[in-house]
């Protein structure tokens, strides 16, 4: 077979706004191929939810592509291994995919296939496909190059592709096939397109009103967000589609109510704000791989040590406070969380708890199903405070559950447990007289933990011990250096620091400042 093209699916399960799949398709026959390596699915940041999530995108995009005249064919093992088949079997002019910033798994296993196709004097053709720049020099004028790329007229689906004869399209395995443990998930959300599509359509006409209030509390932002993030993680949609699609939804608010009109307005410039703010931080890996490993600022490596207990009480949703047990146990049973509360539950890991970002971070991976790992890994060094640039924020989980869950329904939705407990003592249940609790059928120790760390105080001993790290000789400069490298840029110079109240010195500037969550 002369000419054939290998399009390898990796996080891009659609055939639309893919320029792989239609670059390829217009230079010869093209062979749609997805590679399943159990090897990267044993990495201690995947989980089944994820894997069933991808699976139903595969199952989808096989039939896509088999409307188009030849379907999905699906290889599992190493991905040279399965490559070099392909080339000694039918013979390969060249290989088409998205650039990926995935984990350092992956990002080795990249570097082996080019080193491979290197070899073979096969052409690999990576597009960009979101906002991330590649070998980007500099931040200066980062937005302006998203901006441009989402801006780029959508690539069609190919016409047809050529029929591929007596080739074995193969079986799209099960998680237990790839050696992973059972993962209970019943809330998850399911992967493929065309959920994403009814996703964004209800997003964009209906649910996303009131977006920008209400995306900060769990109990309105399961259905006030846009749930779209697993779907951009696994690429059944794409970033350009969705930012044009927010647009021109944007765009013909002219004939609504001028009530409904602003109301609109703030939300959808919200939502495009954060899908900005989606590739600037993918963009922080793409630049640095080993900050998914290493502490951004050196001298905060090592800053705390590792404690399985807490770690366990934490990851299961038993640390007594009432706000972060149910945002667990809520991620549990979902794979999902706003972001708000993901925040506050890596914060609480990393400053009440004292915990390593990296443990705690690995946990949360696994639970999320729209896991990210540019993201994840840059949010996980922001909010335990190990990048050294960014403005501290110890939440304070009394006050956010008081804040976010005022009558207490979230809570008691997943912990079922403090169900009868009086609303006045549902946030610190640790103060309620025995005699309540024991009318109450619940006792703490036995029926609910008592909290680990006394919070207040726990979250107190975090912030000096961090103030004292942030005074260190050179702390200072080597945080000027980071931001001059990973910051973002709303023109072409870094931006001023923006001032808080803070308990931080005065005059302090933006990488020195600490905030205890208190509001």
């Amino acid at each position: 077979m002369e000419g054939l093209q290998i399009v390898w699916f990796k996080r891009d399960l659609r055939v639309v706004d893919h320029q792989p799949l239609l670059q390829a398709s217009r230079q010869g026959p093209v062979l749609p191929l997805a590679i399943v390596e159990p090897e990267l699915w044993q990495q201690g940041d995947c989980s089944a939810r994820q894997w069933n999530f991808c699976a139903e995108g595969l199952e989808e995009l096989r039939v896509a592509l088999a409307g188009l005249g030849q379907q999905l064919v699906v290889r599992i093992g190493p991905a040279v291994e399965v490559l070099e088949r392909a080339r000694r079997h039918f013979g390969i002019t060249g290989l088409w995919s998205h650039e990926e910033t995935g984990n350092g798994w992956t990002y080795a296993r990249d570097r082996a296939v080019a080193q491979w196709a290197k070899g073979q004097g096969i052409p690999w053709h990576e597009i960009p496909q979101f906002g991330v720049v590649r070998r980007l020099p500099s931040r200066n004028g980062w937005a302006g190059r998203w901006e441009g790329r989402m801006a780029e007229p959508m690539a069609p689906a190919p016409q047809a592709l050529q029929p591929l004869a007596g080739i074995d399209p193969g079986p799209i395995p099960a998680g237990a096939d790839l050696g992973l443990a059972p993962d209970p998930c019943p809330g998850r959300q399911r992967g493929g397109r065309q959920q994403g599509l009814a996703l964004l359509e209800s997003f964009l006409s209906e649910r996303g009103a009131n977006y920008h209030r209400e995306l900060s509390s769990p109990r309105t932002a399961f259905e006030s967000c846009s749930r779209l993030s697993p779907h951009l993680s696994w690429g059944t949609l794409s970033m350009r589609e969705v930012v044009q699609h927010s647009r021109r939804c944007r765009d013909g608010l002219q004939c609504r109510s001028s009530q409904g009109r602003g109301q609109w307005l703030r939300a959808l410039r919200g939502f495009e704000a954060r899908l900005h703010w989606h590739c600037h931080f993918i963009q922080k890996l793409e630049s640095q791989p080993n900050l998914e490993f290493r502490e951004l600022h050196p001298l905060t490596a090592g800053l705390r040590p590792s404690n399985p207990e807490r770690l366990e009480l934490w990851a299961g949703g038993r640390t007594g406070m009432p706000f972060v047990d149910a945002c667990m146990r809520a991620l549990h049973a979902t794979g999902w969380i706003n972001f708000r509360m993901r925040a506050m539950l890596m914060s609480v890991a990393s400053h009440h708890l004292w915990l390593p970002w990296r443990e705690s971070g690995l946990h949360l991976a696994r639970l999320f199903v729209d896991y990210e790992p540019g993201i994840h890994w840059s949010q996980c060094q922001m909010q335990s405070g190990t990048t050294g640039i960014n403005t501290i924020r110890i939440y304070n989980p009394i006050k956010q559950g008081q804040d976010h869950d005022p009558t207490g329904d979230f809570i008691r939705q997943w912990l079922p447990e403090l169900a009868a407990v009086p609303a006045v003592h549902l946030h610190e249940p640790w103060l309620m007289a025995e005699v309540t609790q024991q009318r109450v059928g619940c006792v703490l120790g036995s029926d609910y933990p008592l909290p680990v760390v006394e919070p207040v105080a726990a979250a107190r001993e975090a912030r000096e011990r961090i103030w004292a790290l942030r005074q260190e000789l050179g702390f200072r400069e080597l945080a000027q250096s980071i931001h001059q490298q990973h910051g973002s840029r709303r023109t072409n110079q870094a931006p001023r620091s923006r001032k808080r109240r803070s308990r931080s010195s005065p005059g302090s500037s933006g990488v020195q400042q600490l905030d205890l969550d208190l509001s």
